[in-house]
């Protein structure tokens, strides 16, 4: 994989895949406890992307895959990961971009259009209307509690005992994953800071089974120009439904075919 020097000086991982051939690049960002090859690669949707012309940045949030993985809640606060992002977009040169993400990465996503003059466009998947409230931030401790426990059969949090297992079962790092629930309670502590309108095309697309996330409807209320897509599965499987990675496709060939419209002459 490539590697770039963040904002902060952490070495973060990413990959590049497809043409770059002018049209404007989209960007991935993964989930929690996951990386780029579990979220994107193994589902066949950077294979989906590339096959319909488009050049395609992976990159593995820091915490993650084959990134930089601090354990210091710290390295995870004051908004970290849209600034790795935006360190990202930097590094490549890109002056415009289309930013999917998935869970995690949705929220990354969520914040960082809302700011980000090159985003183009933004696919939130694995979200719903939970996306940026209290509700998140009070369950932090406890998913942080539960990856940081020697006895994970003993974990009593539902909550706690899924994530736990699911960073089991990616290899994950979880003292590194605990740090960034321990920031995301932290943000929290103090006032509600509301994330900048999105102003974009953006894609609200989750499972017909993830209970986790609320409403994919509440959320595209809060958005001026959105599109909800629901596909079979829950938070975990919805990412492997074919009609997810075409939903994507389909999305971004729409945005394509408005900004030619909108093209002078």
């Amino acid at each position: 994989m490539n590697r770039f020097a963040s904002f902060d000086g952490a070495s973060l991982a990413y990959e590049s895949y497809g043409p770059a051939d002018g049209t404007p690049p989209v960007l991935l960002l993964h989930g929690f406890a996951a990386d780029s090859v579990a979220n994107w690669v193994r589902p066949h949707v950077v294979d989906a992307l590339v096959d319909a012309g488009r050049h395609v940045i992976t990159l593995d949030a820091r915490g993650h895959g084959h990134s930089d993985k601090p354990h210091d809640p710290a390295a995870y606060a004051g908004g970290a990961m849209v600034r790795d992002a935006q360190a990202l977009l930097d590094h490549l040169g890109f002056e415009r971009v289309d930013v999917c993400g998935y869970s995690m990465g949705a929220m990354t996503t969520y914040a960082l259009v809302g700011r980000e003059p090159r985003a183009r466009s933004a696919v939130l998947g694995g979200v719903g209307g939970t996306l940026d409230g209290p509700r998140l931030a009070k369950r932090a401790p406890r998913i942080a509690d539960a990856l940081e426990t020697d006895n994970p059969s003993a974990i009593k949090d539902r909550t706690g005992a899924a994530f736990r297992s699911f960073a089991d079962s990616t290899g994950a790092d979880l003292r590194a994953l605990a740090a960034i629930q321990r920031a995301r309670r932290s943000s929290r502590s103090g006032p509600r800071r509301e994330a900048a309108p999105i102003r974009v095309p953006t894609l609200v697309i989750t499972g017909e089974k993830d209970t986790l996330v609320g409403s994919p409807h509440e959320l595209a209320a809060r958005i001026a120009d959105a599109t909800v897509v629901t596909v079979s599965g829950d938070h975990l499987s919805a990412v492997f439904d074919p009609k997810f990675r075409e939903s994507i496709v389909e999305f971004l060939e729409g945005v394509d075919r408005r900004v030619t419209h909108q093209a002078p002459a």
